[in-house]
């Protein structure tokens, strides 16, 4: 049993994880981790394999097929879909696009159909149709449809004008215009009319209207620049290439007309950096990437003009496949409002159920008997019970209230223009102001448990200084400050290239360079200068790099600084300046990076006819395909942990020399991988690691990543406030552990824990807990059991190997071919199945182990962790821990982060806005967070807390005096109040000083919040509002509404005026209750305001003025004289009630039933 668990948990034994290896790829497969193919294949499964292939070939992963020039090839049958039941029509999207939701005839069903699905419009809508029943309300049906239409009313226009904006947009982008060929010429169309194979013209500053292939433009080799801010918010230009032979070819306007190319690629999807496919054209074939294809949504650029292929239009192109629904995240206050809410309905139902029940028992003992309460109807009293529990349901509804949820989205929508408009979260260096990009999560800031961070242009500036590199040995480059000693810095006047801008300290390089006596150190920049994939633009005598990462830029940067400046490039050729003598290279292949290779080649000829592989990586992929007589390696790794210590960035760079034969037998490879059908990328890969080995190492760079300014303070800040920080970044380990330092998340007292250390530890925790379950041994508190001991101040650093190993990620090689395929017994299925389960409760355990054992550490840093791992740390802490998280980065690799998230924060960095335009909140800098969470976050938390607090508070208080009355009229579903002043309540009389306290309530100013950090601490603990303080407002309108009820009814009791008549009508008493509640929770309301501002004086005192006026108006006998029939308790107050209170339970049930039929009225007035 023991060795069967160790199987379970334990993967490849024989090797260990490295720290300094990246994970396997997010996109990997365990079909990508199998074990080479037995020497041996067993007879059986040989059987089974040759089964397989009988079968029908697998489906391309190539299935999308596009004829330039010819819509009727895409109207074939076999393109063909079936929509509704017979009814077809080509799986070909048109160029139109609809992004809006109604149109004129479908709003209003479509509008109301959509709000009615929100649970507590569908009750109101219910309790409105059961007021239509005369049988059973006691209620006017407007108390139910004012209050109703406005909230509808309310949503709807804000869905009309949303929807309006939408149609304007879809108008405006379908009916612009561009050049299609139309019978062998170019006409102009517009938009919607543009179809899939079409061929395309596009001017200067032109957005592209569909997914085009290029096919040529007026740039020299085609090149097309593009800005994609419309795709991922970037500005910077990209440049995209046509194929050399659409290039030669496709110039004029005939040979456009006349093309006839054939393409296959991909699906439609949404991946906006990958595209495979392949031209047919003339008998051969081309491969097709997404360097040569231009995005609907991008913008012509530098380029007069270009020509393209339709590939996907429509609803097909990318930028509208990834239009989708994002992930829809909800605030912790939002579950437990909608607890409460469900609770209030549990109550609103057992107090009608005991009035209904209370009804019945008193109609049996006392109505039956009165003869002058006979209504005309001969109900039974469990029937006329069963009536009035309805009845109590509409008069009692109010517990339930109906503008909560729009009142709260209000508030939001304040609170995010609080944050939008606040100057102090302005980064004036980009004209970037913070963003609340979402309305739904404000007051979740303030309950921020764990903060989950990335290094790279979140913590740091993103910005790269070449600041030192080892060439053949030899360190270069000293950490000076300008500032002290500008002798140190070095003079480059001597080029003409040098921008002037790179701040570098070592002369001797310098003279290196300049003496040309150290070949490797000319070849050390002459391979940056030409190993990159930079465009250049050289405008007014200038050269401006446009580089797809700043890595990139500074490098190449770096070598036209010391002499080696890159000029411009073709399709197949490099123009590098060397030392002020031009040359130009053909490009034969350019090995691309990517996540996975972590490195970058390039295969060149140069002028002599030499062929040589330029290579630049990660050091832990570099070190792994290097030659092994390599006399420089252990000298530069000791410099590259020399950079890494000082918090530095470095790549490694090595060549090799190629033979023309070793050459052109790889080349035939790289074209065959080029143009597959399937697995293309995989099959490329594969080509690419056959040439990129026995490498020779020319040296090492080292690149200054600077902190941000204010890091170190907020990060301090923020732990004050019992906030947890954890960075996950994917740099080495000593990288991330210096950075930590530099921000000090880390200090000299800080004991710190790595990945194997903790293994141990975690693996003995799994075992012992599994010896106890399997002893039957009740280990409940397992969890509760402390891994380290209190008192000192630890922190975890692991790897994302580590972090594999630990959490049983790490993919079991699968031995498929070792596998005999023979029917399993039911005994072998149910060992299986056990053996899956103890494996998944083994992992479960282990994940939860990890998570308390990282919990109890102050900082905890992952390293070389992959965007998926980061996804999957803040999820296993969400599970775990019932915390509430923020994700905070500024690269497309944070994406994943941060929509796992509770709470996504997108930095305007670097990188690019991917991360921005998937967050929830954004700004320019790491430093604003403080500001984000301990002042907007706690006083919206704060806000939001007070405003629910009171909102159940008065709505108790108003409601429960039809209860207390329902004791004193028979319990009859009479209402307390008249029917105006039951609609107008939530309405007009009491719903502004509550939503302003919502939007404006400070309990101290935002430099109170920011100098003491653990006021935060109180909506961590949820302290402010919850199930106790709900029961508190609970209990505080039961009291209230005790008052309210109680003391008019004794002063009512036996009152006689000067006139000898008693003055305690229904009128007197309900206006006199009415007023007593409107001062009572206005005044309330004014008492539990911390901040006061003439707005909420105002609104408080204005209330109670705005109250009296109109029951002035409500109450006055021309009121009555002009709509008799809407107010007929005014004219009958005086006339047909002058009993005491005691009497109410007689005569108040005669009322309920009065409104019914006007003869029974006139009955109970002779009777009275």
């Amino acid at each position: 049993m023991h060795s069967d668990r160790d199987s379970e948990t334990t993967f490849d034994e024989d090797s260990q994880p490295n720290d300094e290896v990246m994970p396997y790829s997010d996109d990997e497969t365990e079909d990508e981790l199998e074990s080479p193919l037995p020497a041996v294949e067993p007879e059986q499964n040989r059987i089974n394999r040759e089964a397989e292939e009988s079968r029908e070939p697998v489906k391309k992963d190539c299935s999308w097929q596009v004829k330039a020039n010819d819509r009727n090839f895409h109207e074939q049958p076999q393109f063909k879909k079936t929509t509704f039941l017979c009814f077809k029509k080509s799986k070909y999207a048109g160029n139109a696009i609809k992004t809006y939701k109604y149109n004129a005839i479908t709003f209003l069903p479509l509008n109301l159909l959509e709000q009615f699905k929100r649970v507590a419009n569908f009750y109101f809508l219910v309790l409105l149709i059961l007021q239509t029943i005369p049988q059973i309300t006691t209620l006017s049906w407007y108390t139910t449809l004012v209050p109703l239409l406005l909230v509808l009313g309310i949503t709807a226009i804000k869905d009309l004008v949303d929807d309006i904006a939408r149609h304007r947009m879809d108008n405006e982008i379908n009916n612009r215009t561009c050049d299609v060929i139309r019978d062998g010429r170019f006409k102009t169309a517009k938009w919607k009319d543009i179809q899939v194979g079409d061929v395309i013209r596009l001017e200067k500053n032109a957005f592209v209207p569909a997914d085009i292939l290029l096919l040529s433009s007026s740039e020299p080799n085609s090149l097309c620049y593009v800005e994609t801010a419309e795709l991922d918010g970037e500005t910077n230009l990209k440049f995209k290439m046509s194929l050399e032979v659409t290039d030669r070819y496709l110039q004029e306007e005939n040979a456009m007309a006349e093309f006839d190319g054939f393409i296959e690629c991909e699906e439609p999807n949404n991946r906006l950096d990958k595209f495979t496919g392949t031209l047919f054209w003339r008998s051969r074939t081309y491969p097709l990437d997404a360097d040569k294809i231009l995005l609907r949504g991008c913008k012509i650029r530098n380029t007069d003009f270009c020509h393209g292929v339709v590939i996907f239009a429509g609803g097909d192109t990318k930028i509208m496949k990834n239009s989708g629904k994002t992930r829809f995240k909800r605030t912790k206050i939002d579950s437990l409002m909608n607890y409460m809410v469900y609770t209030i309905f549990v109550v609103l139902i057992l107090l009608s159920a005991g009035l209904a029940i209370g009804h019945t028992y008193w109609e049996q003992q006392i109505g039956n008997t009165s003869w002058y309460l006979y209504d005309g109807e001969d109900y039974s009293p469990p029937y006329r019970g069963f009536l009035n529990f309805w009845g109590y349901i509409i008069v009692l509804n109010t517990m339930v209230p109906i503008s909560l949820y729009v009142s709260v989205e209000v508030i939001r929508l304040g609170q995010s223009y609080f944050i939008n408009w606040d100057l102090q979260m302005y980064y004036p260096e980009k004209d970037t102001p913070a963003k609340a990009r979402t309305t739904t999560l404000n007051e979740q800031l303030g309950q921020i448990h764990y903060i989950f961070s990335d290094k790279t242009g979140t913590l740091t500036q993103n910005i790269m200084a070449f600041k030192k590199c080892c060439i053949n040995g030899q360190t270069y480059g000293k950490y000076i400050r300008t500032q002290e000693q500008p002798n140190w810095q070095v003079d480059f006047s001597w080029n003409m290239y040098a921008d002037g801008k790179l701040a570098f300290c070592d002369h001797y390089l310098i003279e290196q360079i300049r003496c040309g006596k150290e070949t490797e150190v000319r070849q050390f920049f002459f391979l940056l200068a030409i190993c990159h994939t930079v465009m250049v633009d050289a405008s007014d005598g200038q050269l401006n790099y446009q580089a797809a990462s700043p890595d990139e830029g500074a490098l190449v940067t770096a070598a036209r600084n010391f002499g080696f400046a890159f000029l411009s490039r073709t399709q197949n050729t490099i123009t590098i300046s060397e030392m002020g003598i031009e040359r130009t290279y053909d490009v034969l292949a350019i090995l691309d990076f990517n996540s996975d290779r972590k490195r970058m080649s390039v295969i060149v000829r140069e002028p002599d006819g030499n062929i040589k592989l330029y290579c630049k990586g990660a050091d832990t992929v570099i070190y792994e395909r290097l030659h092994p007589m390599n006399p420089q390696r252990q000298i530069t790794q000791e410099a590259l942990d020399i950079f890494a210590n000082e918090t530095l960035r470095t790549l490694c760079l090595c060549y090799k020399d190629i033979s023309h034969g070793e050459y052109e037998a790889w080349n035939k490879k790289f074209m065959e991988a080029s143009v597959a059908a399937s697995n293309r990328d995989e099959a490329l890969d594969n080509v690419y690691e056959e040439i990129e080995k026995n490498l020779i190492l020319l040296g090492a760079t080292a690149i200054e990543d600077k902190l941000q300014d204010g890091v170190p303070e907020t990060i301090s800040k923020l732990a004050k406030a019992d906030i947890k920080i954890w960075v996950l970044t994917g740099d080495k380990k000593e990288t991330a552990e210096n950075i930590g330092f530099s921000c000090e998340l880390l200090t000299d007292e800080t004991t710190i824990c790595y990945g194997e250390d903790i293994s141990a530890l975690l693996q003995t925790r799994l075992e012992n807990q599994n010896n106890k379950a399997e002893s039957n041994i009740n280990s409940s508190q397992r969890t509760n059991e402390p891994f380290f001991q209190s008192g000192r101040n630890r922190a975890l650093i692991i790897t994302g190997s580590w972090l594999n190993e630990i959490l049983l990620e790490k993919k079991k090689k699968k031995k498929k071919l070792l596998k005999l395929k023979f029917p399993k017994t039911a005994e072998e299925k149910e060992k299986q199945i056990q053996s899956k389960r103890r494996a998944d409760a083994n992992k479960e355990q282990q994940q939860r182990n990890f998570v308390d054992l990282a919990c109890e550490c102050s900082a905890v840093i992952c390293c070389r962790v992959t965007p998926k791992q980061k996804a999957m740390v803040v999820e296993l802490v969400k599970k775990y821990k019932k915390a509430i998280t923020l994700a905070i980065g500024d690269g497309a690799n944070d994406v994943n982060m941060i929509k796992t998230a509770h709470i996504g924060v997108g930095i305007s960095g670097q990188e690019g806005m991917q991360a921005v335009m998937s967050s929830d909140y954004s700004f320019g800098q790491f430093r604003y967070l403080q500001r984000l969470l301990l002042v907007h976050g706690r006083w919206s938390y704060i806000r939001m807390c007070k405003f629910l607090r009171y909102f159940f508070y008065k709505n108790f208080a108003f409601t429960l005096v039809h209860f207390w009355y329902s004791f004193f009229n028979g319990y009859s579903a009479q209402t307390a109040y008249e029917d105006w002043f039951i609609t107008l309540y939530n309405v007009l009389y009491s719903s502004l000083p509550v939503l302003l306290v919502g939007l404006l309530d400070q309990d101290v100013s935002d430099k109170l919040s920011l100098r003491f950090p653990g006021l935060y601490i109180s909506g961590q603990q949820d302290l402010l509002f919850n199930y106790k303080k709900f029961f508190v407002s609970l209990i505080h309108g039961i009291i209230t509404s005790l008052i309210i009820f109680f003391i008019p009814y004794g002063a009512y009791l036996q009152t006689m005026g000067q006139d000898g008549e008693a003055p305690s009508d229904y009128q007197s008493f309900a206006v006199t209750a009415a007023s007593s509640l409107i001062v009572a929770v206005n005044f309330q309301m004014g008492l539990d305001t911390s901040y006061w501002t003439f707005v909420n004086a105002f609104s408080i005192f204005g209330s109670i003025a705005l109250y009296f006026g109109i029951m002035f108006d409500l109450h006055s006998a021309g009121i009555h004289v002009l709509f008799p029939s809407s107010f007929q308790f005014t004219g009958q107050c005086f006339v047909l009630y002058s009993c005491v209170l005691p009497q109410m339970h007689s005569f108040s049930r005669s009322k309920c039933h009065t409104s019914k039929s006007e003869n029974t009225r006139n009955h109970k007035e002779t009777a009275l």
